[in-house]
């Protein structure tokens, strides 16, 4: 062993027996081999006020400095997607809505904010500045959040059709048996899917009620008038879920192609021990008390990935991490499967989120085993905060590289055409480099680029485009064509290559190479 490499490992003995005395001689935990694509999300709950904004009724630049605080702390750790709730209670967080201006933005039902701007679209914009997807959160059934006539508007749905409404919990639901109900929700989605930019529309995992003190859900009636040619009761409360789930992705395939929709149910579909397809579980049944069928919706393609709330620790005794995350890697029909991660829970004293590493691990175990294209975490406000060092570990490790969000070759599979032409110019001080490329032609089905992806490789580094290591920049904007890299050196030999992304991030093939050498 020569006298560099015993320093070397003297060195590194010396760094372990230093964490040691610490961290209870935990050492350091090995650099993860990242993906060059993955989703990588976070829902920004606005219902109540959970994460954005952080009172109703806060002035609108308030209101701005606060999601851009957000997103830009998300940007760092890494985040390549935003879920935004942008209908809590058949309301709305954006202009062109048929429903009313929602409480928890501006503090009163049916009032725009003021000065006007559209909360949406200022999002979107933000999101994808940043390299974000924006997917639009919506609750399809839960009409009010509470019984108070004073926070609904007097237009609100709820008084226009009062006979489309059953009360359960102390809300107010959509009742999903009836035909109008469901013509109506596709409605609100469309006007969301026609009028905004957006990336995708997200559902999460309220269907029907989660049960309350064994209450039934007054829906016998409408069961009788409108059966379906059903004759159980649970068999026809899934099938008019379906019914919406189905009507709503006809919708949005005819109307734009390459909106994503994606739905995130509770964490158990069903249980191995009250249905054969089920997983060794025996918690809350997805299937059985919210009468949503996952499993259905993926199989019958209505949906573009699934994004269980897998909100339990390794090794829980009625609902094991890693069993749902294995069930549900197995049970994706092809489509993505994205992990709900439980962020909220870091800092609890309870068994398995003592863990510090618990969620970390928990992205490490579906990258490895269940193959799982990407995590959620919910939700935005304690990734943003660095709960228990969580966006640490995003940023520092599992996220420390650039991602691209997975393709759908089901949706678009034409990859754009590359750009041409790339230039590479050093300043005068020799302190940056500025990129210059020529915009890619239409591709072949005739979609024209949606933005570049840059890369930079050192002396000697291996031309390798799968690496995500060395992309330093990824843009939505395809009118940007040039790029400055300010993390140069002297004497630093770089190489550069430019990519054409379309909507759906398919790749093109590289661009020419440019050379620079830094004196």
């Amino acid at each position: 062993m020569s006298y560099i490499r015993v320093y070397i490992a003297c060195l590194m003995t010396t760094v372990l027996l230093l964490t040691c005395s610490v961290g209870h001689c935990r050492p350091n935990p090995p650099l993860d081999i990242l993906p060059k694509r993955e989703l990588r999300g976070v829902w920004i709950a606005t219902v109540v006020n959970i994460d954005w904004p952080s009172a109703a009724g806060l002035d609108v630049a308030k209101q701005k400095q606060e999601l851009i605080q957000q997103l830009d702390n998300h940007q760092r750790a890494g985040i390549n997607a935003i879920m935004l709730q942008i209908r809590p209670a058949a309301d709305a967080f954006y202009a062109k809505s048929k429903e009313p201006w929602s409480r928890f933005l501006t503090g009163k039902p049916g009032q725009q904010p003021s000065p006007f701007y559209d909360p949406l679209e200022f999002a979107i914009t933000e999101a994808h500045n940043r390299g974000m997807e924006l997917h639009a959160w919506m609750n399809p059934y839960r009409a009010t959040f509470d019984l108070v006539t004073a926070n609904t508007t007097s237009d609100h749905i709820t008084k226009q059709k009062p006979n489309w409404f059953f009360v359960y919990g102390s809300k107010k639901l959509f009742n999903p048996g009836i035909p109008e109900v469901r013509n109506y929700i596709t409605g609100i989605v469309m006007d969301v899917v026609r009028n905004y930019d957006i990336d995708g529309i997200h559902f999460d995992d309220y269907f029907y009620p989660y049960p309350e003190g064994g209450k039934p859900i007054p829906d016998a009636e409408t069961f009788r008038q409108h059966p379906n040619g059903f004759r159980n009761i649970a068999d026809w409360r899934r099938n008019n879920v379906n019914l919406l789930i189905h009507m709503v992705s006809d919708s949005i395939r005819a109307e734009k192609k390459y909106i994503k929709f994606g739905i995130s149910p509770f964490g158990i579909w069903d249980n191995k021990k009250d249905h054969p397809r089920g997983s060794a579980s025996s918690g809350l049944s997805g299937y059985r008390q919210l009468y949503a069928d996952a499993l259905k919706w993926l199989e019958e393609g209505w949906i573009d990935y699934i994004n269980p709330q897998i909100y339990f620790p390794f090794g829980n005794t009625n609902a094991p991490y890693e069993v749902l995350t294995d069930w549900w890697g197995q049970h994706a029909n092809g489509r993505h499967f994205y992990v709900g991660h439980a962020a909220y829970r870091v800092n609890e004293n309870r068994e398995g989120w003592r863990d510090r590493s618990q969620i970390p691990n928990q992205v490490r175990y579906a990258r490895q085993h269940a193959h799982a294209q990407g995590s959620i975490y919910y939700s935005s406000k304690y990734i943003a905060n660095n709960a228990a060092g969580l966006r640490d570990s995003l940023q520092y490790n599992l996220y420390r590289y650039k991602s691209l969000p997975p393709s759908m070759p089901w949706l678009d599979s034409v990859p754009p055409e590359p750009p041409f032409g790339l230039l590479a110019q050093a300043s005068k001080n020799a302190a940056s480099i500025t990129l210059h490329w020529q915009p890619s032609a239409p591709a072949t089905d005739g979609d024209e680029a949606y933005g570049y992806v840059i890369y930079r490789f050192n002396e000697g580094e291996e031309l390798d485009l799968n690496n995500p290591q060395h992309i330093l920049h990824i843009t939505y904007d395809h009118t940007q064509l040039t790029y400055t890299d300010n993390m140069v050196r002297r004497n630093g030999h770089y190489r550069y290559i430019v990519t054409a992304i379309d909507r759906l991030k398919n790749e093109s093939m590289p661009s020419n190479i440019r050379e620079l050498y830094i004196e």
